[in-house]
């Protein structure tokens, strides 16, 4: 959801070569044959990235076409890295490519997920990190404003003229900067572009089939790749699956509406253990003092730099996953109960902040469908807050530059998994960034595939993150292909427990949190500590 995160001017986008070609429109959704385009053999080499160096995988580029209906014309780089099966060469089973989300996530260091799948179930694949158009390591990687996400930004509820006011001002001023600094790459960011790309990438690396794992938004990118090239299906694993029905305004409300739920889960939980965070015995006595603080730092920020929105961007965390609740509490706690904001602003973190993530973000959401006007969004948001008061706002400030955006919007796929061999579906039953209902959703529409429930979890794409009957499914499906049973109706194939709720002793250390706050900007493989959007 809302995450933000090198900026390249236009002109040193065409010294590189890299964009030659004037701004196109958007093709329209469609299968990729280009019998005109060929991708070139990846030339790998050694790693950049230390964690990928240590592991001794390799590292390329997989050049493609910006506009795939111009496939002789400018091109982009797409980053990637490999490391390779360890398994003899009779039990190889191919190539797996992982995304991890955003969309505008750093696929590049998720080559490294092998050692997290159980049983050894990865070792017989190359697995295959890469960077989608625009993000990271491909070039170019596009960023509009390193200053849009700040301390102490204005009140996100505009019950006010002059927030709302802010607020268009920021979402205009953002929007022009990625018109400027994006110019053709921005009408070449959709899903069915990156789709795309993954078969260029498969090419590139001399593969019939890919297998794949997904996360997070990463789950819609392999369901329209399924849909659009069933035949290129061998396996795939999509966990936090995004409902096809909204892309993207009405699945955003969507997740409004569950993150209240998944935020009073947290609330309650911090109250179960008041003995240890003296914030309240009941979920509603912590949900109000959540929302006193909330108020009061719209006027005088904790530590002279968490106002009331980053304040609120902190707990948002809480309601992706479950594994930083003791350091979010623990913060809550010190500042409520000590005055210290340290926490807070460890949790926050530091500008200046990597703004390609979220650049990349609005690049895809706002061109894959087209979103309301600004008049009737604001009508949406401002109905939908009395239902949802946590996060409405939030994430309708975030998604705002999508009403007016300068890129041509273009028509989401009709996803159809009629064709598509079983695939594994994953997710949490009170998963807030991609609720539940898209879940069956498409396991509707992909009628040989089998989902797995996290029975009342609330973690947010947490598959390979140790529970074992999830991860061991995972191991068994890699290593056979094979699905749970599929059953009769309108529901899970097959019940987990979900991801762990934490048992804390005692408040956080210092440390401890520092490092929780780090691990939003960070990538690890095995964890599902990952700040993506669904």
């Amino acid at each position: 959801m809302r995450r933000v995160a090198v900026a390249l001017t236009t002109a040193a986008l065409l010294a590189m070569g890299v964009i030659t070609a004037p701004l196109a429109q958007a093709a329209p959704p469609g299968p990729a044959a280009t019998p005109d385009f060929t991708p070139a053999p990846v030339t790998w080499g050694p790693c950049t990235d230390i964690r990928l160096a240590a592991a001794n995988a390799q590292c390329g580029f997989v050049t493609v076409p910006l506009d795939y209906a111009q496939p002789k014309g400018a091109v982009v780089q797409l980053a990637v890295s490999r490391v390779k099966h360890t398994v003899p060469t009779a039990q190889y089973q191919g190539v797996m490519l992982v995304n991890p989300g955003g969309p505008g996530g750093s696929g590049l260091v998720f080559s490294l997920l092998a050692g997290a799948v159980p049983n050894a179930a990865g070792a017989s694949y190359d697995w295959i990190g890469f960077d989608p158009r625009g993000v990271g390591s491909s070039k170019p990687a596009l960023s509009c404003s390193a200053g849009y996400a700040g301390y102490d930004r204005p009140y996100y509820i505009p019950d006010t003229a002059k927030d709302e006011a802010a607020w268009l001002k920021k979402s205009a001023a953002y929007t022009a900067t990625c018109a400027a600094k994006g110019k053709a790459l921005l009408q070449h960011l959709t899903t069915v572009d990156s789709a795309k790309d993954m078969d260029s990438i498969r090419r590139a690396l001399g593969q019939k089939q890919i297998n794949y794992y997904g996360f997070s938004y990463g789950t819609y990118l392999g369901s329209v790749y399924a849909t659009l090239y069933p035949q290129n299906v061998r396996r795939m694993v999509l966990d936090g699956n995004v409902d096809p029905r909204g892309i993207w305004e009405q699945d955003n409300y969507n997740q409004d509406v569950a993150f209240e739920k998944t935020i009073s889960v947290f609330f309650g939980w911090v109250a179960k253990y008041d003995s240890i965070y003296h914030l309240g015995t009941t979920e509603a006595a912590v949900e109000k003092v959540y929302y006193d603080q909330y108020r009061k730092l719209r006027t005088a920020p904790a530590g002279g730099k968490i106002g009331s929105s980053e304040w609120n961007d902190i707990f948002l965390q809480a309601g992706y996953y479950v594994f930083g609740w003791e350091s979010i509490a623990t913060a809550f706690s010190n500042w409520v109960n000590k005055a210290d904001a340290t926490g807070l602003v460890n949790l926050y973190g530091a500008p200046p902040f990597d703004d390609n993530g979220y650049a990349i973000y609005l690049g895809v959401e706002c061109t894959d469908a087209t979103w309301s006007s600004y008049p009737e969004f604001r009508k949406e948001n401002a109905e939908l807050y009395s239902e949802a008061p946590f996060e409405t706002w939030p994430n309708g400030w975030f998604n705002a530059p999508c009403t007016f955006w300068p890129a041509k919007a273009s028509a989401p796929v009709e996803i159809d998994g009629s064709k598509a061999p079983p695939l594994l579906l994953i997710d949490e039953t009170l998963d807030a960034a991609t609720p539940y209902s898209g879940s069956l959703e498409l396991r509707k529409r992909f009628p040989k595939s089998s989902l797995i429930e996290g029975v009342g979890g609330t973690t947010h794409a947490g598959s390979l993150s140790g529970v074992a009957c999830t991860d061991g499914t995972v191991a068994s499906y890699l290593a056979t292909g094979v699905t749970p049973e599929r059953v009769a109706g309108n529901r899970s194939d097959k019940q987990c427990a979900p991801v762990p709720q934490p048992v804390p002793t005692a408040l956080t250390s210092a440390t401890t949190m520092a490092q929780s706050g780090a691990a939003k900007s960070s990538v690890a493989p095995g964890v599902a500590m990952r700040v993506v959007q669904g």
